[in-house]
């Protein structure tokens, strides 16, 4: 799941959500809209149906793999507050997320390359792991090489980034600082979290 390269417009179809932002991706869903597949207009899905689509669009919205949502799930179920915020919080605040939505990039698959190939440092310390889990003071900042600053000065110049309030961007030094933990109102993905925690309580 973390290294889908099928036709990422079929997912988005299938599960009537943009889960893949990339600009070939957004406008092939819009041209069909209904679900991909013979006789697939107007098909109703069952509670377990609705249930599994919902946490597919999890799973490759942040592009992780099955054990490792049922991992965050455990760790969401062990901490206090609601399994549901939790999860989305945690899946908030991998590093591959945090650089997409800071403006680094315009798609998290652009991001987990960046990141995987090197070209970001948390305070200081090259991090290669997609999965990374920020905390709020962390500092990420690109690595210093022009070529590699030019790549991404190009993303975070763009006028249609919208970083959200509990990321500080500075879009000239390329630096961003995680300023706290995102709660419900800044998970950017529009997900039925009760039947997915149902779902995975199983």
């Amino acid at each position: 799941m973390a290294r889908y390269t099928g036709p990422k417009a079929r997912i988005n179809r299938r599960l009537a959500s943009l889960v893949f932002e990339g600009a070939g991706a957004t406008r092939a869903a819009g041209r069909r809209e209904n679900p991909p597949g013979m006789h697939m207009k107007g098909r109703r899905l069952s509670n377990y149906g609705i249930a599994a689509a919902e946490k597919q669009k999890i799973k490759y919205y942040y592009g992780i793999g099955e054990k490792q949502l049922r991992r965050f799930f455990a760790n969401a179920s062990a901490g206090k507050g609601n399994s549901g915020e939790n999860l989305l919080s945690m899946c908030e605040r991998r590093l591959d997320n945090v650089v997409r939505r800071a403006g680094y990039t315009r798609t998290r698959p652009q991001a987990r390359q960046g990141i995987v190939h090197g070209h970001f440092f948390v305070n200081g310390i090259k991090v290669t792991s997609p999965s990374y889990q920020v905390r709020p003071g962390d500092v990420i900042t690109v690595r210093a090489k022009e070529a590699i600053y030019d790549l991404y000065k190009g993303a975070a110049s763009d006028g249609n980034v919208n970083t959200p309030d509990w990321i500080g961007f500075d879009a000239e030094a390329l630096r961003a600082t995680v300023q706290r933990i995102p709660g419900p109102g800044d998970y950017s993905l529009p997900v039925v979290m009760n039947i997915v925690t149902e779902f995975l309580s199983r």
